[in-house]
Parts: C-alpha cells; sequence; structure tokens
C-alpha cells in the first residue's frame, strides 16, 4: 500500500488517522494520504467521512464492511474522485481544506463528495451494474443519496435550491440539445463519454420521483429489499425498480419509460375555478419533444406535487371532487392530458405547482406578476417561493432584452422590488434561504428559457439593468442585510455562520450593481479585512467585473498571497476568465501562457479554459474570436488528455440556438475541429453529435 499511495501522489507522502465505530460495535481505522506538509489542510474531509458513515447507517441502515478505509489524494486527476473499494482516490482539491484556503462552497463540494464516493460502498461496489448501459444505478442512485445527505447536514429547502439550479445548468441544456440521450443510453462510441450530466443528475432525479411516488416508508422498504436482494451482485435498471414495485404494491411499468427517453417534459398547466359550485379545475398537459434519435415519445408518469393557497395566504385542503383526499399534494401524471377537479376551493387561490421541485421537467402555467409577487409572499413550500423569485425575475429580464434590442428602455420593475424586498426582510427568514432570493437566474439560464436566436450580449444588458435596479431600489435594505450579518467570533463552517456569509456577500454583490464610488469601496475593503476564503472570493469576484484601480490592486495581492497553493491559484484563473470586461479574451490568451498555468493539468484547464468556455459574454463574442480561441485550445487539449478536451466541448452544444451571425461563426470552430485527422474518439464523438 505505502508503495502504491506513493506513487499516486508523486512525491513524499503524508496522512492524518483517525476511527470510527460502526453500528454494530466494529472499529474501522481511517485514513488520508497526501503530500507531505499537507496534512492539517485534511481534518474537514476526514469529518465529512465519519459523518457520511453514520448517517448511511441511520438513513438506509448500511454499515462499513472493512476493517480500513483510505483516500488517497492527487493533484493532477481527470475527475472529483474514484469510488475503489477501501482505497478512495481523490482530486486534491476536493480534499485539501481550511478556512483560509477554501470557500463556504468549496467545504461543501468536499463533504458532497467524499459522502458520494463513500456511499459508492453500497451503491457501487457491493452491489455494481451488470454493464455500462446500467451506468446510472450506481451514479444516478448515489447522486441522490449525496443529495440527502447533504440536505440532512444543513438547510433541505436551499439544498434543493442548489440541486436544481445545477440541474438546469447542466442536465437541462444536454437534454434540449444535440447531446440529449436517455438516462439509460443505448448505445455509445466512446464510453469516457458515458459520465454525462443526464446519467447523474438526472438519474437522481428519478430516484427522487420513485420516492416520491412511494412515500419514505415504502422507499426505505425497496431500498432494503434492493440491499437484501442484490448484495454481491451487478444489478439493472429493471431489478432495481421492481424492489420498489414489490415494497410499494405499485405498478411502475410506464414510469421505467424515463430510463428510455430522453429530454425534457413541458407539463402546460391551467387552473379555473367556478364560483358557483366551488370547485377549480387543473388542467395538466405533458408535451414532449422530439430529440435526436426519437421523433415521437410515450406518455411519462410524472409525480406533481401542489397546493392552492387562498387570499389569506394559507393553503387549502385538497380533496379531490370524488371525495379523495391528496393529503401529501401528489397529482399523478399519467396520460398526455389530464383534468383534477378540486372540490369546495374557494375563490381566489392560486396554484402553487411542481412543489419541491417533485419531477425534472418545465412548468408552463399562466401567472400574473400579481401571482408571482403573492407566491413570493405566501408559498409554504420554500422552494417554490424562491421559484416564483426566479420566474419573476427570469420574466422582466426577457422583456429587458426584447427592449434593449428594439432600442427602447424597460418598464420599471417597481412591484417585483417591492415583492422582493418584503421576502428578503423577513425576520424569520433563514439567512442561507435569503441568499439564494437575492441570486438572480444567470445569464445561461436565460438564454436555455429563450431558446432561439440568443444574443447573448443584449442578454448581458439586461441582467445587468435589473441587478442594477435591484442595488438601486433595495439599497437600505441591502446595506442592512450586509451589516446586519457581519460574524465577529472565529470562523465556522455551520449552517447559521455559511447562510450569513452567503447573505452578506449576495447582498454586497447587488450593492456594487449601482457602481458608485462608496459601493466599490465597500467592495475593496470587504477583501482587505476577509478574514477567510469565501469573503475573499466574493469580494474578488465582484471586482472582477469591475474597471478599475481596486482590481488591479486585489488581483495582484491575491496572487502575490496564493502564487505557491496550486488550488488556490485555480482561483484566480477562474475569476479573470469569467470577466464581463471587453478584454477578458485577451487576458486569457496571456494567463495560458503564465508560469503557474499547465495544460497537463486537468484542474488548470478547467479553471482557465473551462471558465472562459462558460463565460456567456466573452465566449460568444459577436466576432467568433471567442469560439476560435476555445477551438484552438481544445484541439491541442485533445492531444494530451482527449476525455478533458471532449468534455470542454459541451461549451459548443448550444451553438445552434444563436442568433444567425455567431451561429455561423460557432459552426465555423466546431467545423475545424472535426476537420482535424488526428482527433481523438472521444472529441471526435462529441464534436459529431454536437454539428449533427
Amino acid at each position: 500500500k505505502p508503495c502504491y499511495l506513493f506513487a499516486l501522489v508523486g512525491g513524499n507522502l503524508g496522512s492524518i488517522a483517525s476511527e470510527f465505530t460502526t453500528m454494530s460495535g466494529r472499529r474501522v481505522d481511517l485514513a488520508i494520504y497526501v503530500e507531505a506538509g499537507k496534512e492539517a489542510r485534511c481534518g474537514w474531509a476526514m469529518e465529512a467521512l465519519k459523518r457520511s458513515m453514520a448517517w448511511d447507517e441511520q438513513r438506509f441502515g448500511r454499515e462499513y464492511d472493512l476493517e480500513v478505509f483510505n483516500i488517497v489524494a492527487v493533484s493532477d486527476f481527470n475527475m472529483g474522485a474514484m469510488e475503489n473499494k477501501g482505497l478512495n482516490i481523490f482530486n486534491d482539491r476536493l480534499v485539501l481544506a481550511s478556512p483560509d484556503t477554501a470557500t463556504d462552497t468549496n467545504l461543501f463540494d468536499i463533504e458532497r463528495v467524499i459522502a458520494h464516493e463513500y456511499f459508492h460502498n453500497w451503491t457501487g461496489n457491493r452491489i455494481t451494474c451488470r454493464d455500462w448501459f446500467q451506468l446510472c444505478l450506481k451514479e444516478g442512485l448515489t447522486v441522490f443519496r449525496d443529495q440527502e445527505f447533504s440536505a440532512d447536514q444543513g438547510s433541505r429547502a436551499v439544498q434543493r435550491i442548489h440541486d436544481v439550479r445545477a440541474l438546469k445548468a447542466r442536465q437541462f441544456p444536454e437534454d434540449a440539445g444535440p447531446l440529449a440521450h436517455p438516462v439509460r443510453p443505448d448505445r455509445y462510441m466512446e464510453i469516457n463519454n458515458f459520465y454525462t450530466a443526464t446519467v447523474y443528475e438526472k438519474g437522481a432525479e428519478l430516484v427522487r420521483m420513485i420516492a416520491t411516488l412511494l412515500g419514505p416508508e415504502k422507499f426505505r422498504a425497496g431500498m432494503d429489499r434492493y440491499f437484501d436482494a442484490h448484495d454481491g451482485r451487478a444489478a439493472t435498471i429493471e431489478e432495481f425498480v421492481a424492489c420498489f414495485e414489490a415494497a410499494g404494491g405499485r405498478d411502475l411499468k410506464q414510469f421505467m419509460t424515463w430510463y428510455e427517453q430522453a429530454g425534457t417534459p413541458d407539463l402546460v398547466c391551467q387552473l379555473s375555478h367556478d364560483a358557483k359550485t366551488r370547485i377549480a379545475t387543473l388542467e395538466v398537459e405533458q408535451v414532449l419533444p422530439a430529440t435526436p434519435g426519437q421523433a415521437s415519445k410515450k406518455p411519462l408518469h410524472i409525480p406533481l406535487r401542489m397546493g392552492l393557497i387562498g387570499s389569506n395566504g394559507h393553503d387549502v385542503p385538497l380533496r379531490l371532487a370524488d371525495g379523495t383526499k391528496i393529503d401529501d399534494g401528489v397529482l399523478e401524471i399519467t396520460e398526455r392530458r389530464q383534468s383534477f377537479r378540486f372540490a369546495d376551493v374557494p375563490p381566489g387561490v392560486v396554484a402553487s405547482l411542481l412543489r419541491g421541485f417533485s419531477a425534472p421537467v418545465n412548468l408552463t402555467i399562466g401567472r400574473s406578476e400579481a401571482d408571482l409577487a403573492f407566491l413570493i409572499a405566501h408559498d409554504a413550500d420554500a422552494f417554490n417561493r424562491w421559484q416564483a423569485v426566479q420566474d419573476y425575475a427570469m420574466r422582466l429580464m426577457i422583456e429587458a432584452v426584447a427592449a434593449f434590442q428594439c432600442g427602447r428602455t424597460p418598464k420599471p420593475p417597481a412591484a417585483f422590488l417591492a415583492a422582493l424586498a418584503a421576502a428578503v426582510t423577513e425576520r424569520a427568514l433563514e439567512p442561507a434561504l435569503r441568499a439564494q432570493l437575492l441570486m438572480l437566474p444567470e445569464e445561461a439560464d436565460v438564454a436555455r428559457v429563450i431558446a432561439r436566436d440568443i444574443d447573448p450580449a443584449a442578454i448581458h444588458k439586461a441582467r445587468a439593468w435589473l441587478r442594477r435596479r435591484i442595488g438601486v431600489g433595495l439599497g437600505g435594505a441591502l446595506e442592512t442585510i450586509w451589516r446586519q450579518n457581519a460574524i465577529k467570533g472565529a470562523y465556522a463552517a455551520t449552517p447559521d455562520q455559511i447562510g450569513r456569509r452567503a447573505s452578506r456577500n449576495a447582498a454586497l454583490d447587488l450593492l456594487a450593481a449601482r457602481g458608485t464610488a462608496d459601493d466599490i469601496a465597500r467592495v475593496a475593503a470587504h477583501f482587505d479585512k476577509a478574514r477567510n476564503a469565501t469573503d475573499e472570493i466574493a469580494a474578488l469576484s465582484i471586482l472582477s467585473h469591475l474597471r478599475t484601480p481596486e482590481r488591479t490592486r486585489a488581483f495582484a495581492r491575491f496572487h502575490e498571497r496564493w502564487r505557491d497553493d496550486h488550488i488556490v491559484i485555480n482561483q484566480w484563473f477562474a475569476l479573470q476568465a469569467g470577466s464581463s470586461l471587453p478584454g477578458t479574451l485577451a487576458t486569457v490568451r496571456k494567463l495560458a501562457r503564465h508560469p503557474l498555468f499547465s495544460a497537463r493539468n486537468p484542474n488548470k484547464v478547467r479553471a482557465l479554459i473551462g471558465a472562459f468556455a462558460t463565460n456567456a459574454l466573452n465566449f460568444n463574442r459577436a466576432d467568433g474570436a471567442g469560439y476560435a480561441f476555445v477551438a484552438e485550445q481544445l484541439l491541442a487539449l485533445d492531444a494530451l488528455n482527449p476525455q478533458l478536451a471532449a468534455r470542454q466541448l459541451s461549451a459548443f452544444r448550444g451553438w445552434a440556438t444563436l442568433e444567425s451571425g455567431r451561429r455561423q461563426l460557432a459552426r465555423r470552430a466546431l467545423t475545424g475541429i472535426a476537420k482535424s485527422k488526428t482527433l481523438s474518439r472521444d472529441t471526435r464523438e462529441i464534436v459529431g453529435r454536437i454539428l449533427g
């Protein structure tokens, strides 16, 4: 073992050791191996491992089965981690942490991935998948398990928001473009390209839907049945789902269609009310767009969790006209069109649909701005309250895009500002949720909703406009949030402190959108006085978009402080590559020749080239220079690391939805890649599918 670990780390070996006592009283020796001198930064990962082991015993009754569990961290690694039995191999960015080197987000990622790889001991190792086509059986299931673990460590509502943000940012675009494939793909050219957001994140959503349909007790019984029946075996998705059919007494044959069909369904809903009969009718239609290789679709089995909120702000008891009570709020959509008639419903109700994001679908329902403001104020479901803010902001930004393209000024968002101000100033609101309410949809989210003839520059302008209006309109409230959430004591990665830092930094960001000298000075002072990486990186991120002396000074200071730390300095690369300033491409070209950058290190590539490729404004420059640069970099990278090159190509997946000028330039860059005679199988498959 020491020789093997030494070879992985590539230098002097250091380690920290601990132990864990299982629920049956056995002692397990734990160890994390890293490069010598970095042992002090392993404490958070070790504690995360212990929490994961204890949680799996309590939640799923799964006890670890060996006498040792080891983790080794390496700096050159294509992936986040691998679940080798008893000896997990990790990218060291997902192990090494301290308050001054790792942000709260970094700590969350470390805890999540440590848990994910540990949970694979049962869902991946003791029970593995029969063949590659069953990959979601271990990955989707284990993502679900790590999401549930994270939810139990902090705020369940905020965790769900985090998961859905990631799903919509990574998986929804995959489902809507040329790379769309079922959760269980039916073919492949290169197996490295199998590790997708659809297999992982959407695979987790399918497990979550089963849990929603069965309820917690029957779902746990189904999991127990799966563990008991398939321990030590290679299983299939059919065998997995059959365990829940038996435990829940349900026929899930139609649900299996989720594993076979690609694409994100649209749920089109309409609510009507008859004042005389006090009957409210919800009409639901599932629209299933065509995807590559699947022109026609079968209707899916969709759990739709909902509520009806009365004018007094309280939920109305759900009872169908035939007398059936809907105590858990879950309707089951199984046909292309269905109607649900609710009895004894007072006038003026507003529908709260898809609570907790009960299915990975796009929801369409005609809502007025007054309805959205009402949901922001009164929805008992925290996720849907956040979603109402997102929907309202999205509507305003899309309207602003159209206005700017026509040379008009967008209408003032007074009603939205009033609703948002009332929500974020509630005393009882948990800080982490307040932070989420203050975060607008990203530019890529707006592009995804617009879906055709996308103008990234107009989207950027619209989002900047709304951020500035919030900063000006809620200035006093934001200053209070920033001031009241300051933490005077020692840093702690507790849910309360994490939420307060997130709220404070979200308020700081919106205040900076006003652009006054005082606002910029506040951000610079926030950077100078930061006593932890979270606050330091938050301030540097804000400064990265400002053409000011404060920005230049902060980046120089950060480089001087962290140039010898290969993990932290990647933040320096990424923030500059993600800047919205006009000179960003020139900066990135220069950084690609920086002594601290290496195209042979996957983390460096993701930090610089990957961050630029996801920079919605500068990657999508109107002159096509962003596309040409990334194509040039990926061709060179393909010779060094085909897996990484193929994954970075996903930045081009939405090229066909751009406006015509950018569309032609992006296609030219992609065609140049495809014509390379030395292209790897990994990259050739992806570029071929993207070009269609």
